[in-house]
Parts: structure tokens; sequence; C-alpha cells
């Protein structure tokens, strides 16, 4: 039935004879054509870093989407196509919530990490939750535990997930993953990882990095899940210029 490459990559689910599914790949492909987001780890609670791609100065920067909350201890960064996101999270807040009703207790970050990647995998198969694709995103899902341990975990449209120290996705990926590699350390505040994230982007981004066109949020134990605003932004730039 196939017999070229070509015919291999029009089945979703179909194996090629060396093992590849190619629609897999070519989704892993297109979270590389993102925009850069980061997520660094620490002691005291998780920073996520997104770069946001305003190609019009008619652009509102605020409807500009890649930091999304889950839940109010969990939340996540994108990098593909903000629409799979915006399916994926919405399925993450149902999970959250019904834990939450059933057993009057917030959901482990490490159970709705699962929740969505089981989602995810469902592509191909016919069902009424299934899709027709894999989903193009790739989402740095941060969260805090109701022991107050930090989770980063990192989802591919394969339905893997691994949790990280420090991890890049996107556009930027290879060179922002490079810095991080250098210059992470167990030891790190919340505010150094601030500091390092804005530094990464920095390196890694095409246009010049504004408060406008980058976004900051913080996981922590006491404050769960928090968007900062530009303003917040422009501290952690200034103090980045003061160190320098």
């Amino acid at each position: 039935m196939f017999q070229t490459k070509t015919q291999y990559d029009r089945g979703v689910n179909t194996f090629s004879p060396e093992g590849r599914l190619f629609q897999v790949e070519y989704a892993i492909e297109a979270i590389k054509l993102g925009t850069t987001a980061i997520g660094i780890k620490t002691k005291f609670g998780i920073v996520l870093a997104v770069e946001k791609r305003i190609t019009s100065s008619l652009m509102e920067s605020s409807s500009v989407e890649k930091l999304m909350e889950i839940d109010k201890n969990i939340g996540c960064a994108m990098s593909g196509l903000t629409a799979d996101a915006r399916t994926l999270v919405n399925h993450a807040r149902v999970e959250c919530q019904n834990h939450f009703f059933t057993y009057d207790e917030p959901l482990k970050v490490s159970s709705c990490v699962q929740a969505v990647c089981d989602k995810k995998i469902k592509f191909g198969h016919g069902g009424k939750d299934s899709v027709s694709r894999p989903y193009g995103v790739a989402l740095l899902i941060a969260g805090c535990d109701k022991d107050g341990s930090a989770h980063l975990f990192h989802t591919d449209p394969s339905g893997t997930y691994i949790e990280y120290k420090a991890k890049a996705v996107g556009v930027g990926q290879e060179g922002a993953q490079s810095e991080l590699q250098e210059n992470y350390n167990d030891e790190l505040t919340l505010q150094q990882a601030e500091n390092l994230a804005l530094n990464t982007l920095k390196q890694v981004m095409e246009e010049k990095i504004e408060s406008e066109n980058v976004q900051i949020a913080t996981v922590t134990a006491d404050n769960g899940f928090v968007i900062h605003n530009s303003e917040y932004v422009q501290d952690i730039m200034r103090r980045i210029e003061d160190s320098a």
C-alpha cells in the first residue's frame, strides 16, 4: 500500500520500515518554528519566560498569549500552534477541577502532565476524543505540589514528557539550551533565575528584547502561578543592566 516516504507520511499513525512516524516528526519540526520559551527550576520556585512575536505595530501585544494558567498552582509556557495549546490547556484545566471537586486537594503536577500527554497521544484513533493529526505544540508545564516541591516538565507531540531543571523550546532552542547548560546551577535564587531567563532570551531573539515582546511568570508554593506585567519585566531588565 505504502511504497515511498511520501506515502508513509500520509498515514498519521503508520510506521515507516525504519520505525518512524513522519507526522509526529513534522509536528516536532513545527515547534522549532515557534517562539522561544524557557523554564528554570530553583529551590524557591520556577520561572517561565517567553518571547512574544509582534509582527506588526498595529498588534496589541497583550492579545498574544504564550503563558497560560492551568490551576492556581500550575501554569505553562508554549511554543508552536497556539490553538493546539489552548485545546490541551482547557483539557488540563478540566482534569484539575475534576480532581479538586472529587478529592478536595489540588492535582499533582505530574498527574496533570500525564493527562495532557494522554490526550496528545490520541491522534488518529477515530474515537470521540481523537484528532486527525498530532498536536503541533510543545508545553513547558510548571507547578508546585501541596508539599511545596516544584516541578518543570517538557511535553512534545509524541506524548512524551520529561522533568527538567532547565529547558528551552522553540526556534532558539539550541542556543538557549547551551546557555542554560553553561549558567544553570542548583543554588540559583528566583531573582537569579529571572535574570538568566531574560539574558538567555536576549541571546537568541532576533528582535531587540523589550518589555512588550517578552513575558515572565513565576510559580511558587506561597503565591502559586503568577503572570507578571511589563513593569515587572522592566525591573528585571534594569537589574540585569546594573549587574552588567
